[in-house]
């Protein structure tokens, strides 16, 4: 009786469980974007080089990344609420950090500190979620979740650009203070724990070896693209990436406690999904990554103007995402999954008849269209990849769908951006053969990039000045039609790979479930008529 109370009650309050994770994983996102809008704030306050402002972004990152498969595998092991509640109070307390760091150091230090908690606390949430909806619920619930975070990532910039202009620095990392302590006291009452039933031994070796891996992986791309790929310490890192990762999948072969298991790839859902997550981070992250330059240094957006213009895509995800699942549950998810990869093929088609000053209501429609079918790719091939698991292995099963993401995102930023960099210096070197008079310092400056370029020409006489941002300007957007092409191109091998690997539908699996280990003791006993009808049987 004890433990059909339990059910009824988590069941019952399934909906607003989904609520505080929904809260949770807001200053997770948030954080992702909302640092980037204060990055010419930070450098002016607290004299950062522009190293130091790369790494403030880039530590997050590596830390987030390379410690996502330990903090799957621990929350199923020790319970998701309470990796959960850790995950909030470490984000929490490094943010007050952050905002009270009077140096790049300490802000950088801080920004890991973040990291670590923002890995606590992803895993922990989709993990939840699992567990606390049924299969047939499951996938609107996952779809939701997948929207909201596209709120919270056009969140980001429209928050810390009105910060920045109406408040001090410190308030980017502040404004997750009050988020936490809601997250922390609402998750205290609405979030059952649960983990593994039968726990394995705890895999050190292969925690070591995923984290060492990751991080190695993860440095190098980052670093490849300021120091050259040549560069020995680049080269170094992404092979000792390869041989770190050789010898983790060797361990967790045959180890008699992997912390991943590598048989759960032989199950198709899984192993579609998770490429199919990581097809979409590498087709589209060209696009998005070029994106803010296009709209700040091509178009003349500010900040917030930017980010405010970028609703549309949010909605757009939010939209695709919450209403993928009724569509699979018409279609399958190989179908959804495929119609979301060939509208992105169509939309990077399209992109790439942008020009310099192609309207914003083009440009808007082309941003919901983009983020409707991004919703239709993540939502479906995120239930694929932890419908596929059993419910004790949520957590691991999280991490990994979010690990692929931000490897290929990692990959995609790496060569797109250099192959960006690459087209527009060549473009401009050219372009700039026309204007009489134009300094070759100055020419080799402004070939670095286009916001390099329309920085410097605001400090040039006007005739010169427009000539060379004109140059820039269309210089950027030779590259731009590769970017487009190339998700054009990527999306289309996606749906190829989905409709050859994706099984419409789930198989049943067979597994011991994990039990809700806390329930408030102020729940009423409200038990549905199917439990009662049991108990008088």
């Amino acid at each position: 009786m004890k433990d059909s109370v339990k059910d009824a009650w988590v069941y019952q309050m399934r909906w607003w469980t989904l609520l505080v994770i929904a809260i949770s994983v807001l200053i997770v996102v948030l954080d992702s974007t909302i640092v980037n809008i204060a990055l010419p704030t930070l450098q002016r306050e607290l004299n950062t080089t522009i190293s130091e402002l790369q790494w403030i972004i880039n530590a997050y990152i590596m830390s987030f990344a390379a410690l996502m498969l330990t903090m799957g595998a621990l929350g199923d092991r020790i319970g998701r609420a309470k990796m959960l509640q850790v995950g909030i109070v470490l984000f929490a307390g490094a943010s007050v950090g952050a905002a009270f760091a009077d140096s790049g150091g300490q802000l950088i230090m801080w920004r890991a500190i973040m990291g670590i908690g923002g890995a606590m606390i992803l895993p922990a949430t989709l993990a939840i979620i699992t567990n606390v909806f049924p299969r047939e619920e499951r996938g609107r619930a996952i779809g939701i979740w997948a929207g909201l975070n596209g709120i919270g990532i056009a969140l980001g910039p429209i928050i810390g650009g009105l910060v920045i202009e109406n408040l001090h620095w410190s308030w980017i990392f502040l404004i997750n203070i009050p988020i936490a302590a809601v997250a922390l006291v609402a998750g205290r009452f609405l979030v059952p724990n649960s983990r593994d039933p039968n726990p394995k031994r705890l895999d050190f070796a292969g925690t070591m070896l995923s984290a060492a891996a990751l991080s190695s992986l993860i440095f190098g791309l980052i670093q490849g693209s300021n120091w050259g790929w040549t560069d020995p310490a680049v080269t170094g890192s992404l092979a000792g990436s390869i041989a770190l990762i050789i010898l983790f999948i060797i361990w967790e072969r045959y180890t008699t406690h992997p912390m991943l298991e590598i048989g759960f790839f032989s199950n198709l859902r899984f192993s579609a999904g998770v490429g199919a997550v990581s097809m979409m981070s590498l087709a589209l992250v060209g696009l998005t990554f070029s994106l803010t330059l296009y709209m700040q240094f091509v178009n003349g957006y500010t900040a917030l103007e930017t980010g405010i213009r970028f609703v549309p895509l949010a909605l757009g995800i939010f939209i695709g995402a919450g209403s993928a699942d009724r569509v699979v549950s018409r279609l399958g998810t190989t179908s959804v999954i495929v119609i979301g990869f060939i509208g992105t093929a169509i939309i990077g088609a399209l992109a790439s008849f942008w020009q310099v000053d192609t309207a914003y209501w083009q440009l808007g429609s082309m941003f919901f269209g983009l983020g409707f079918f991004l919703g239709y790719i993540a939502a479906p091939a995120t239930e694929a990849v932890m419908g596929a698991l059993p419910e004790a292995r949520a957590g691991i099963g999280s991490a990994m769908n979010t690990v692929s993401r931000l490897v290929a995102g990692s990959i995609g930023v790496a060569a797109l951006g250099s192959a960006l960099s690459t087209i527009y210096s060549s473009s401009f070197k050219k372009a700039i053969s026309a204007i009489s008079d134009l300094p070759a310092e100055i020419a080799a400056a402004a070939s670095d990039s286009v916001g390099a370029a329309v920085t410097i020409a605001e400090e040039l006489p006007p005739g010169m000045g427009n000539a060379l941002v004109l140059a820039a300007r269309e210089s950027f957007m030779d590259g731009w039609q590769v970017m487009a092409f190339v998700t054009c191109g990527m999306s289309i091998i996606g749906a190829l790979l989905v409709l050859k690997f994706m099984p419409p539908r789930h198989e049943p699996i067979r597994t011991e479930q994990p039990i809700p280990e806390e329930v408030p003791s102020s729940a009423p006993l409200l038990v549905p008529e199917e439990v009662r009808r049991d108990e008088e049987t």
